[in-house]
């Protein structure tokens, strides 16, 4: 008896849904200012992690009042005008969400453009007279030459890919992007300069999510692999989780980017089993895939999903990338593999041209002889 009231009373597993890229509200940002204010007033509770914890509502008063809504599954995103400095260019967003219980809870992030030309949701950060940086959301344990290290799993912090044309277009709208240093403290938790874990309320709802076997991606085992390290022929794919170009292409859009060289074209394509989904970058000269997301619709408080998908990372390396090389003791970590990096980029030489990598991948070449109708 127990074990079944058990089985009666579990969570039943997160839906799965696909939808095409979502939109911003048609609205004045007067009108999405009184939608956020409306909330309060039915008893919404605001909740900053940065200086401003303590009265969040001062944020409305320091330049940060809500002017547009985007809606994901059962998330609200308030954004605010989109800012920069000299690392990077955001929005301080607030997260809307209600819950299953008690009043409905509206937090605010700081949601950035990386330099991967993702958007992500930052969930700390550390400032000090030796370290200045964004936190990356989880961590996840490799293996370098014989020992076990924890790094940070950049790509938790990716937003969802259905969202990513919603906040490329706001930001590429703005007439003017003011120069802002002081939003990441006011909304972001501060860390110690050795922490680079996300925090509790990063980390639990995953573990939640990823403890029911029935949300994961492939029992959470990587979707792709290659079998020996270091040799992109040999990339392979499990059965069903690879990309569908023939039928499976969601949508198409496009962008521009000074450090691409152009104009970008964008795929989001679904898998042949439609459980994950990819986006693909065509530039002039590069493509590159975005790390893989599942199809599940519960995000986060931090507009993140909560459900992962594994695969190696030699799969999804930007087109520039930072060149550890063999002797950083980072090869293959979010970085091009030894051997294969390019020429450095002309305007930012700290990033290599990874296209020697990327263009021996299988799954790239079918793309370019499918999708964009290439011979090479």
């Amino acid at each position: 008896m127990p074990k079944a009231r058990s089985r009666r009373n579990r969570r039943p597993p997160i839906p799965r849904r696909v939808v095409p890229s979502v939109a911003p509200h048609a609205w004045s940002p007067s009108r999405v200012l009184r939608d956020f204010h409306r909330r309060l007033e039915a008893g919404a509770v605001l909740r900053s992690a940065g200086s401003t914890r303590k009265r969040p509502l001062r944020l409305l008063g320091q330049g940060y009042a809500p002017r547009f809504r985007v809606d994901l599954f059962d998330t609200t995103f308030y954004l605010s005008r989109v800012r920069q400095n000299e690392d990077v260019r955001f929005f301080v967003g607030y997260v809307a969400q209600q819950p299953l219980r008690g009043p409905e809870r509206i937090h605010a992030r700081l949601l950035y453009k990386d330099v991967s030309l993702i958007w992500r949701a930052a969930s700390h950060f550390v400032r000090s007279e030796s370290e200045n940086w964004i936190g990356k959301g989880d961590i996840r344990t490799i293996e370098v030459d014989g020992e076990e290290i924890e790094v940070s799993d950049e790509s938790t912090t990716d937003l969802p890919l259905e969202l990513q044309d919603a906040f490329e277009s706001l930001s590429a709208s703005a007439k003017r992007v003011p120069y802002d240093i002081d939003a990441i403290p006011r909304v972001l938790r501060r860390a110690p300069d050795d922490r680079f874990e996300a925090y509790a309320d990063f980390i639990e709802p995953r573990r939640r999510a990823q403890s029911d076997p029935r949300n994961l991606v492939n029992r959470g085992r990587p979707i792709a692999r290659f079998s020996r390290s270091g040799r992109p022929e040999t990339l392979r794919f499990v059965a069903g989780y690879q990309p569908d170009f023939r039928h499976g292409i969601v949508e198409e859009s496009a962008s521009k980017s000074s450090l691409y060289g152009g104009m970008l074209r964008r795929f989001r394509i679904l898998s042949k089993n439609e459980r994950i989904q990819y986006l693909f970058f065509a530039g002039p000269h590069h493509v590159w895939i975005v790390p893989p997301q599942a199809t599940t619709t519960e995000l986060s408080s931090y507009g993140v999903r909560t459900i992962d998908v594994a695969a190696d990372d030699d799969l999804s390396v930007p087109g520039w990338e930072y060149d550890g090389g063999a002797d950083s003791g980072l090869a293959g970590i979010d970085q091009i593999p030894a051997g294969y990096a390019g020429a450095p980029n002309p305007k930012d030489p700290s990033r290599s041209d990874a296209s020697p990598w990327l263009d021996k991948l299988p799954v790239i070449q079918e793309f370019r002889r499918v999708v964009l109708g290439q011979k090479r």
